[in-house]
């Protein structure tokens, strides 16, 4: 696991995907953006003060989708900041480099992510929920070859939930540009994977 090639992804999306967040915390950003977006789904396109119109989604756009797209988000956003982690605290050069990849690719995606939502109506999370705030902070505690191990095992873990994820969004996504992004992401996906099973096979060696 040497070279590492540059690919446009989300790619794990780390602590990926079931991610769809359990708490209805006022903090929890994930879920005030699921309850945005269903609040203009249902919307008739008047705000509740009468003031204007409210932006809608387009009916292209199913639930499903609205789900795909903010649990992505905030997969994408665990991703980066693991790998971040992973750039202070690990020690493995390889554990690095595949951070570096992660970062890379995660910042690009949610850039085409947020191109979607923009004009699709879309609200997306600006934080990452709880629970992926949990495993981050458990992340956080650990260093050396142990933190190593961890972060690869998490990214190994992820990437093959999210890939599930990518898989039925790329095959049943109602809106055809959503449905775009994630069949065009699919390969970088099981590319990250790949790379992550490398990685934490070399470090089970150590």
């Amino acid at each position: 696991m040497k070279n590492f090639p540059s690919y446009l992804s989300i790619g794990l999306f780390a602590a990926l995907f079931s991610i769809s967040c359990g708490s209805n915390s006022s903090t929890d950003s994930t879920q005030a953006a699921k309850d945005s977006n269903a609040t203009k789904m249902d919307s008739t396109g008047t705000d509740t003060a009468g003031a204007g119109k409210m932006a809608t989604i387009p009916p292209t756009v199913s639930q499903a989708d609205q789900k795909f797209a903010v649990d992505v988000a905030n997969a994408g956003m665990t991703e980066i900041q693991a790998a971040k982690l992973a750039q202070q605290q690990g020690t493995d050069a390889d554990v690095k480099k595949y951070a570096d990849l992660m970062i890379k690719d995660h910042t690009a995606a949610a850039d085409q992510l947020k191109a979607i939502a923009a004009k699709k109506n879309l609200t997306l999370p600006a934080d990452i929920s709880p629970d992926m705030q949990q495993n981050i902070a458990d992340l956080q505690k650990k260093s050396g070859k142990t933190f190593d191990k961890a972060y690869m095992k998490m990214m190994v873990d992820d990437h093959k939930k999210v890939i599930s994820a990518f898989e039925n969004e790329s095959k049943n996504g109602s809106d055809a540009d959503i449905r775009a992004f994630a069949d065009n992401t699919l390969h970088t996906l099981h590319h990250h994977l790949d790379e992550a099973q490398k990685c934490e096979k070399m470090m089970s060696k150590m």
